[in-house]
């Protein structure tokens, strides 16, 4: 398989893609409607990389390395049953590429402290966290982090969520400052892909879906979890009887339907049908419950089959690591020379 990828490389002009996830616990439906189907989608038209960011995710995890380490396989195994195809997309370990922790080094100065603290993006993750002025450097530094991984990958587009778009932005500005120093475009810069379903609330309806809130489905669910779920989803709190008129807006069911159940026109007769009353919420978690294990089923049973064979996966693994290592190797070679660093070989 790596010949015929390096070979592929060599000839292919398809646009670049970078994108990834940190491993602090398996994906979820979130994941799913907001990067994960988009990414099997364009793995025929670009060529993808998918970076599994365990280095990231110890910013805010090195109390517990071990959920970072056994959450690898664990993304890993999700990708792979959703539909990522190894003979497409190179599959690549964070912590394994150190040229991306040189990158980071060198691209730390030229962007100041007071920038990385008016990211909106970094301002919004510290509060959710409650860090106040703890704040780890590694997570502060968070966003020359991401500079180095995109422009090490040379990547033209990088999928992310409306609210991870200042950390693009910071990355170009980045790549034009060095740019702009060296004279000539050793760093690519990138464009934002958005999808055009916004962040996917949790079933209570309070917070996007997350694995740290305890309101996420995850794509390997049982039908007694993705039941369990379904049932326990926020609708309308004054929508008591079913003879009520009832509210489509910010109701959890509604957000579902229109998200993952593919058949618009009926989807949009229950709203109609919701509104002026005589439908009840669970008749409408019923459907939801059937579209999820329709959607989810066939990604839970390759995921469980997948599981059975880790030394694939982590052959898989190592196999798009290596492939990486040397992609981000020749940038930074080309931004040490561009640079003007000390070479052994130059006087």
């Amino acid at each position: 398989m790596t010949a015929v990828m390096t070979a592929n490389t060599q000839t292919n002009k398809r646009p670049v893609i970078l994108t990834g996830d940190r491993p602090t616990g398996p994906l979820h439906l979130g994941h799913y409607i907001g990067s994960l189907k988009t990414r099997v989608q364009l793995q025929d038209t670009h060529e993808q990389y998918l970076l599994l960011a365990d280095t990231q995710a110890m910013t805010d995890n090195a109390h517990d390395p071990d959920k970072v380490r056994r959450n690898v396989l664990e993304v890993a195994l999700d990708y792979l049953a959703v539909g990522i195809d190894p003979s497409k997309t190179t599959i690549t370990v964070q912590s394994y590429l150190p040229a991306l922790a040189e990158l980071t080094l060198m691209y730390l100065n030229f962007v100041t402290v007071s920038r990385l603290e008016r990211n909106p993006t970094i301002k919004e993750e510290i509060q959710a966290r409650g860090f106040g002025r703890d704040i780890p450097a590694g997570f502060m530094c968070y966003p020359a982090a991401q500079a180095a991984d995109i422009t090490a990958f040379k990547a033209d587009i990088v999928p992310v969520g409306e609210d991870q778009a200042p950390l693009i932005e910071q990355t170009n500005e980045i790549a034009r400052r060095i740019n702009h120093q060296v004279g000539r475009d050793v760093l690519k810069e990138c464009q934002a892909l958005i999808p055009k379903f916004g962040r996917l609330p949790g079933v209570d309806g309070k917070a996007k879906m997350s694995k740290s809130q305890g309101n996420a489905i995850a794509l390997g669910a049982s039908p007694e979890q993705i039941k369990a779920a379904v049932h326990s989803m926020y609708t309308d709190p004054d929508h008591l009887k079913v003879s009520d008129p009832g509210k489509v807006e910010g109701n959890m069911v509604f957000t579902y339907l229109d998200a993952f159940d593919p058949n618009t026109e009926e989807v949009e007769e229950l709203k109609a049908h919701y509104r002026r009353g005589g439908l009840g919420d669970m008749v409408l978690k019923r459907r939801v419950e059937s579209v999820l294990n329709e959607l989810l089923g066939p990604i839970r049973e390759r995921r469980e089959q997948l599981a059975k064979d880790p030394d694939y996966v982590f052959d898989l693994l190592r196999e798009g690591t290596n492939r990486a290592r040397a992609i981000t190797q020749q940038t930074l070679d080309e931004v040490r020379e561009a640079l003007g660093m000390f070479s052994f070989g130059s006087r």
